[in-house]
């Protein structure tokens, strides 16, 4: 009796959450269409295809290993006044190197406008790396992340860095800074359309990696853990039009122990995140002046610099 009991509990749990699911993706599915139904959703549909097919032509190139180029230390005489002016005011934040991480089944080509936008602004050094394409474990990647970092910081001769992050690559940076101690050496974690309370349509692919992000999962679970000693500070951009993070809220990251700013974007997809002018301004700015590490405050003792922004029409299903 007490396995049926069992069995009948676990098809209880297992219905419930079907149907949970499919209530989200009803929301999601008839939000998409109110978004897709604006002029903003019907431009941000064009410039995903635009630049999904864009990215495919420069997808070959991107599977080539970046080779790190020192800039011999940041200068800002090369720069052009008004460029100059941007980044003067913080010289050492715009000095920290900066470390790309692309999301699933990608490369570092998904960065292609990103990078070139970081060093016009006049970053030294801005490297993107590739993981496995076949990569099944975030922790496993996290660890690889890890090299990375450590062997950027003994090249530059950096005390941290600032990790970029587009959609899985924004979960393997956030693992490495919350659960390796990755954040003695991380500044700042930047994360674009990362799905940080997990997405339902990872139950669309059958592999031990999309398990880990399903909501609910073992590994979400950890990153919701305390995480006291955290001191790196996070940059969340999360877009109401993103069709592969469902439902869109589960992009945005709220953690009690974490230092977190948020840029809503409503007209934007998954893909064209990295690109998109508004969410690069964003985050470039954010970078090129850190004052984060000027004052003494951490989240819940003293108060932050800047508010949630949201570009773009709200709209309540994401919410």
């Amino acid at each position: 009796m007490a396995l049926v009991r069992d069995g009948i509990g676990r098809l209880a749990t297992t219905a419930g959450a079907a149907r949970t699911a499919v209530t989200e993706i009803g929301r999601a599915g008839e939000y998409a269409i109110r978004t897709f139904a604006t002029p903003a959703g019907a431009r941000g549909i064009a410039v995903e295809w635009a630049w999904f097919a864009a990215h495919l032509a420069v997808y070959p190139a991107g599977l080539l290993r970046e080779q790190l180029i020192s800039s011999g230390g940041y200068r800002t005489d090369p720069l052009p006044p008004v460029q100059r002016s941007l980044v003067v005011t913080d010289v050492e934040a715009a000095g920290t190197p900066i470390l790309l991480v692309h999301g699933i089944m990608d490369n570092r080509s998904v960065f292609t406008v990103f990078r070139r936008t970081l060093r016009r602004r006049g970053f030294g050094v801005v490297h993107a790396v590739n993981y496995s394409l076949f990569t099944g474990d975030v922790r496993t990647a996290a660890h690889e992340l890890r090299t990375h970092v450590e062997r950027l910081r003994e090249q530059t001769g950096a005390d941290k860095v600032h990790i970029v992050g587009h959609s899985l690559g924004g979960m393997i940076a956030r693992y490495y800074v919350q659960r390796l101690g990755g954040s003695a050496a991380v500044d700042t974690v930047v994360t674009l359309g990362s799905p940080h309370r997990g997405t339902l349509t990872a139950y669309l692919m059958p592999t031990p990696l999309a398990r880990q992000l399903r909501p609910g999962s073992e590994l979400l679970a950890e990153l919701a853990e305390p995480a006291p000693n955290c001191t790196t500070r996070f940059l969340v951009v999360w877009s109401r039009m993103d069709q592969m993070i469902v439902p869109q809220r589960n992009a945005r990251l709220s953690h009690p122990d974490l230092n977190v700013e948020q840029l809503e974007i409503c007209d934007v997809g998954h893909l064209s995140l990295p690109i998109d002018s508004r969410s690069v301004r964003w985050v470039s700015d954010a970078l090129a002046h850190s004052e984060h590490r000027r004052h003494l405050f951490r989240r819940g003792h003293g108060p932050l610099r800047s508010l949630p922004t949201t570009f773009g029409e709200r709209s309540s299903p994401a919410s």
